[in-house]
C-alpha cells in the first residue's frame, strides 16, 4: 500500500483503514509510530535530513493534506483520500473510550493542554487519561519525559509540539517509547481542540483551503510559510512530473 512521494513512502489508505491497522496494533501489542504530511513538511525535508529520516522511519505515513492527494493523483499516483491529523486524533480518542485504552496528551502550552484534558474527561470521562504534559521544555528533559510517558501506561500517545521537534522527538526516543502502542505528532490540534483556534469550515478543508484559512487567523506569521513554501511545493511536484515525461 505504500506510494513513492517525491520520495515519501506515503500509505495509501483510508480514514478508516488507517483506524482499524491502529486498532489491531492495540490489540496484539504492536507498537506504530505514525505521521501526516502536507506540502509544508514536504517541502521542510528537501533541505532538513534529520525530519526527512525521522518521517520516513514510520510505520505509518498519512497524507494530512489535500494538496498531496491532488498532487499524487496528478503524478498518476493513488492516495484514495485525506487523512488529516487533526481528524484522526478525534477519532482515535473516541476508540480510546469504547476500547478502554489510555491516552497520553503531550505539548502546547500548560494551560492549553489542560484544557484538552478537562474537555476529553467532560466527554469520555477519567479513565482514558493517562497523563499529560505541555510542551516547554530543555533538551535535557527530553529522555525523561519520554520515560514519564512510557511509564505512565498509555497505548495511545498525542504529541502536539511544531515540526519538526515533534517528528524528531518519536523517533529519537522511539526505543524508550517501544510499549507505547501508537505515537503520532498531532501539531496544532490541542489549540482546536481546547478552543484557542478555529478549524476551517469543512467546505474549505475538502477544496483544499484549509491552509488559507489558516493564514487569515495569523496573515503576519503565516504569510512567509505559505507563499514561499507552496511554491516551492508546486515546484517539486512539476519537476518529478518533467522527469516522468523524460523517461515515457
Amino acid at each position: 500500500m505504500k506510494i513513492d512521494f517525491l520520495g515519501i513512502p506515503v500509505d495509501g489508505i483510508t480514514m478508516e483503514e488507517t483506524v482499524s491497522i491502529i486498532d489491531d496494533a492495540i490489540r496484539t501489542g504492536q507498537h506504530i509510530n505514525h505521521v501526516v504530511i502536507n506540502a509544508g513538511k514536504v517541502v521542510l525535508m528537501q533541505k532538513d535530513t534529520e525530519l526527512a529520516k525521522s518521517v520516513v522511519s514510520c510505520d505509518i505515513i498519512n497524507a494530512d493534506g489535500q494538496s498531496i492527494v491532488w498532487a499524487a493523483r496528478f503524478l498518476g499516483k493513488k492516495i484514495p483520500e485525506r487523512v488529516a491529523g487533526a481528524d484522526l486524533m478525534q477519532r482515535l480518542v473516541s476508540l480510546a473510550h469504547e476500547k478502554g485504552y489510555k491516552c497520553f496528551f503531550f505539548g502546547a502550552k500548560e494551560e492549553v493542554v489542560k484544557e484538552v484534558v478537562s474537555r476529553y474527561k467532560e466527554q469520555y470521562g477519567d479513565k482514558i487519561i493517562a497523563g499529560y504534559r505541555n510542551g516547554y521544555y530543555s533538551k535535557e528533559e527530553e529522555a525523561l519525559i519520554a520515560q514519564q510517558i512510557a511509564n505512565s501506561g498509555t497505548q495511545l500517545l498525542f504529541v502536539a509540539i511544531t515540526s519538526p521537534n515533534k517528528e524528531n522527538f518519536l523517533h529519537e526516543y522511539r526505543d524508550i517509547l517501544k510499549y507505547v502502542n501508537f505515537t503520532m505528532g498531532v501539531g496544532g490540534t490541542f489549540d482546536v481542540i481546547a478552543g484557542v483556534t478555529r478549524r476551517a469550515p469543512l467546505w474549505m478543508q475538502q477544496t483544499g483551503l484549509e491552509w488559507f484559512y489558516r493564514f487569515l487567523q495569523e496573515p503576519k506569521r503565516m504569510w512567509k510559510r505559505y507563499l514561499v513554501g507552496n511554491t516551492r511545493f508546486l515546484w517539486l511536484v512539476m519537476r518529478d512530473k518533467i522527469k516522468q515525461a523524460g523517461k515515457n
